[in-house]
């Protein structure tokens, strides 16, 4: 038996997901008739609609890490001025986390609980070949939502997209501090992680590249728009 149909037997969320994209499809097709339109829309939508929905835990994700990144310099300067004296500095750290409304762990439960979810997103929109055996030979944006890049640098666009957005989602979060090591460490792992998402790309089906490229616009403007909240409200407390 086919791997895939027996995973769309077995799992419940990707049965689910696979239902909710064929609805979604069927509602888009309605009214836009091309496929080579209709499917490719279906991908953004489905995408944008989950992360609405993911919206809440995202929030808290986001906030979490943005607040971390804030206070590295003076979490580094507690640590420095602490360092012989391991205990002194745990209490010196929790008391920063503390008089700077931080929790530490705040991002990790989010980030569980939306994990299945995107790990399911990820098998629906790499097997939507036999989810919708419509879509073998469908074109969105001139690529073959089923295919690959190739050897034609036309088809290039969306793997390069990819790393560049995964970059700049990673670098907006990248705690200040110049040229310290840890600005550094943080610039080195974006860089790493872009070069391995276009690399997966390149060997990704277009469709599923096209989910990444969306997903990472949608976490680009929300991360934008968290820390602008924050800038805004620091800049009102320091007003009072």
């Amino acid at each position: 038996m086919n791997y895939g149909l027996a995973a769309l037997k077995t799992n419940w969320l990707n049965n689910a997901l696979v239902q909710f994209f064929s609805m979604i499809h069927n509602g888009v097709h309605s009214i836009i008739g091309n496929p080579n339109i209709s499917y490719g829309l279906t991908i953004i939508l489905v995408t944008v609609i989950i992360r609405l929905v993911l919206f809440p835990l995202n929030y808290k994700q986001i906030r979490s890490q943005v607040k971390m990144n804030e206070i590295q310099p003076e979490l580094k300067k507690v640590q420095e001025k602490y360092k012989n004296d391991p205990q002194r500095q745990q209490q010196e750290v929790m008391k920063l986390y503390k008089d700077k409304g931080v929790n530490p762990l705040g991002g990790c439960l989010p980030l569980l609980l939306q994990w299945p979810i995107l790990i399911a997103l990820y098998y629906v929109f790499n097997n939507l070949g036999t989810i919708e055996p419509n879509i073998a030979n469908v074109t969105f944006l001139g690529l073959k939502l089923m295919g690959t890049a190739t050897s034609n640098p036309g088809t290039w666009i969306l793997p390069i997209l990819s790393g560049v957005l995964t970059y700049l989602s990673t670098a907006i979060m990248t705690p200040g501090g110049g040229n310290s090591a840890q600005a550094k460490q943080a610039r080195n792992m974006s860089v790493g992680m872009s070069i391995f998402i276009t690399y997966m790309s390149f060997r990704f089906t277009s469709a599923l590249v096209l989910y990444w490229v969306t997903n990472s616009l949608i976490q680009i403007g929300q991360t934008v728009l968290m820390k602008a909240i924050d800038n805004k409200n620091v800049a009102k407390q320091e007003l009072k």
